[in-house]
């Protein structure tokens, strides 16, 4: 008998430390405001508090034959074993309800089933002292069984089949790890149990619980690859698996999105370029509202807030409380920072059909000339024409549907420069769509490198006809986009189309917007260095759109500066923006820079430039985008 004591003593010890290793670990990694973090802290605790009777029953066993003292203790140790073990089962099954997310209020004749069998089973133990149905002691005070477990193991069973069926009925809503991780509980729950009722000297069933429960802690309790750990808001592959698990189970779902329409003020306030602070900022604000597993950081400027079930019902007041917070300035560090927001309010699957579609919702331009700061019901319909955009870009690959226009570029006293290629997409279905509109969609999509390619290739074509050099072109402008460029194959590729046409690399000039990302400023820095010692020259357009320029301008090596067509029209205006161009033609002067401006239209203001000392010049005074024959004929007329 004492080998067999000391046997389970050692099951209970290895039992107590995985249960102790589960309950730390959730405390320490502040998983405990989700409903199924409370049932799996709950299920952990009744194991805990299973073993600690255990092992109190066990050294009062040895002396209850001879001290009645130890005799009463092993009685107590048992009575509160039975009573607390007869809940595992039911929150364990509870914690499956909601780990799978299927969490909808069950019909009232099923919670009846549910909770009236653990009332019975509960009554069953808990008047045990009184009927001796679940356990009883013979005059030599030996421990006996009665009917009273069968019964109680029995509900146990129906539990753990209710557990399982949820489990399977929502299989497609889990990720490959919570399958594994849920299915190894049963099975090793279900070995430990089996093996202590065929023989009760072998006391495996806590230790197998326990062990159970460590392997859920690790692959679902662990949510170290669904947490933004600057934010700790849930992260885009959680909104995913989420929404997705969602829509499976048939749950009611708004999403709420978030939209920051200036996170440039994070620089101009705080001088840094870490745009995550913007979610900082308000963190403390949107965990006020709402839980923090229902928040997902999509990116620094774009939050998700999931409204399920009953919370549906109160998603426009929520919106519209938000809005107005928004409104107001969040104190960040000392200063106060107002953020211009959008809230957009979608219903799931009425006005979105999948979480691909919300992440699309989450990352896509916001229509323009918006003024509202709340989007719903008929404002979403940007969203049918981004899908409608994302088919005809797909369509304008497979079909070819893509083509190069040109817009010629002037030296200021009047002798031709040469062309920006302009890319154009013409669609069988929703006609022509400019580059404004799904450039953006291309590059969240993953293909704008196909089209950035098939540009590239279009111009290398043209220059090998030779007409660019008839006609003394210095060289031809192709934009890139930054997403492009950092692609880790992205050198390779562009070689590989100058080398498949043998062009003379200095005749091409690459445009790479000023409104990129500071963080890209390194790597970009040495891809722009790298390609013009082969020989190809770079532009930054768009100049004076952004914010972050003059860092743009110093960080990466620019031949030509092209500024913004805005500015020259503001120049027409007001004294003012003519002091802006002045000032900004005379900086990028001083810089060594060559100096680009677009947007003429008028002799008055060639006149102006010509006056200021700008070099090139592009415009509708002289040719709007063109197709290619149509320039070619136009440049042939024009010299």
């Amino acid at each position: 008998m004492i080998e067999v004591s000391l046997y389970r003593m050692e099951m209970y010890v290895v039992a107590l430390l995985l249960i102790l290793t589960n309950l730390l670990y959730t405390f320490v990694q502040n998983r405990t405001d989700k409903p199924q973090n409370k049932f799996f802290i709950a299920v952990n605790g009744i194991v805990l508090t299973n073993i600690i009777t255990s092992v109190i029953a066990e050294y009062a066993k040895a002396q209850s034959t001879v001290s009645n003292y130890a005799f009463i203790l092993r009685n107590i140790m048992e009575y509160l074993y039975f009573i607390v073990h007869a809940m595992l089962c039911p929150l364990f099954a509870m914690y499956v309800v909601y780990a799978v997310g299927k969490r909808q209020h069950q019909v009232w004749h099923r919670n009846l089933m549910f909770g009236g069998l653990l009332i019975i089973t509960e009554f069953i133990a808990v008047s045990n002292p009184i009927t001796g149905w679940v356990y009883c002691f013979d005059a030599e005070r030996n421990f006996h069984r009665c009917w009273g477990v069968y019964s109680i193991y029995l509900a146990a069973a129906f539990y753990y089949f209710y557990a399982a069926v949820t489990l399977f009925s929502a299989w497609n809503a889990l990720t490959k790890k919570r399958r594994v991780s849920m299915l190894y509980f049963f099975l090793v729950v279900m070995f430990g149990v089996v093996i202590q009722m065929l023989n009760s000297q072998i006391r495996s069933e806590l230790f197998s619980e326990a062990l159970g429960l460590l392997g859920v802690m690790i692959a679902v309790e662990n949510e170290d690859d669904r947490i933004d750990v600057n934010t700790g808001f849930c992260n885009r592959k959680a909104l995913l698996t989420d929404i997705n698990s969602h829509i499976i189970n048939h749950r009611k779902l708004t999403v709420l999105n978030i939209r920051i329409t200036n996170p440039e003020i994070v620089q101009r306030v705080t001088g840094t370029t870490n745009m995550d602070i913007l979610s900082d900022i308000v963190a403390d604000y949107l965990k006020s509202v709402i839980p923090r597993y229902q928040i997902y950081n999509v990116s620094p400027a774009s939050i998700i807030l999931t409204l399920v079930d009953k919370q549906t019902e109160k998603a426009m007041e929520l919106a519209e409380r938000i809005s107005r917070r928004f409104r107001l300035p969040f104190e960040f560090t000392g200063a106060e920072i107002l953020l211009n927001t959008v809230v957009i309010k979608a219903d799931i699957p009425d006005e979105l059909k999948s979480a691909e579609d919300v992440l699309s919702m989450a990352d896509q331009s916001l229509p323009k000339h918006n003024t509202k700061s709340l989007l719903t019901g008929e404002d979403l319909s940007y969203l049918l024409r981004r899908t409608a955009v994302e088919e005809a870009i797909s369509r304008g690959i497979t079909e070819h549907t893509f083509e190069v226009y040109y817009q010629p570029t002037y030296h200021i006293k009047g002798k031709l420069h040469g062309a920006e290629a302009l890319i154009r997409l013409h669609d069988r279905v929703i006609g022509n769509v400019f580059p404004d509109e799904f450039i953006p969609v291309a590059e969240q999509m993953g293909m704008i490198d196909i089209i950035d390619n098939f540009v590239f290739s279009e111009v290398c074509r043209f220059l090998l006809s030779g007409i660019p050099e008839t006609f003394h072109m210095d060289c031809i402008n192709v934009n890139l986009s930054v997403m492009h460029c950092m692609q880790p194959d992205f050198l390779q590729q562009i070689n590989q189309i100058a080398e498949k046409f043998d062009i003379d690399k200095r005749c091409i000039n690459f445009e790479i917007t000023e409104s990129i990302a500071a963080s890209d400023y390194g790597l970009l820095s040495s891809i722009v260095n790298v390609l013009k010692s082969e020989g190809y020259q770079f532009s930054m357009d768009d100049y004076g759109t952004g914010y972050s320029n003059i860092e743009s301008i110093f960080s990466l090596d620019f031949d030509v500066v092209k500024i913004d067509k805005s500015i020259l029209w503001n120049a027409e205006k007001s004294e003012l923006g003519r002091i802006v161009l002045e000032n900004t033609v005379h900086m990028v002067r001083q810089m060594h820079r060559k100096i680009l401006v677009e947007g003429v239209e008028t002799s008055e203001q060639i006149s102006l430039l010509d006056t200021l000392g700008v070099d090139y010049l592009q415009g509708y005074f002289f040719s709007r985008p063109i197709p290619k024959d149509d320039f070619v004929a136009y440049i042939r007329k024009s010299s």
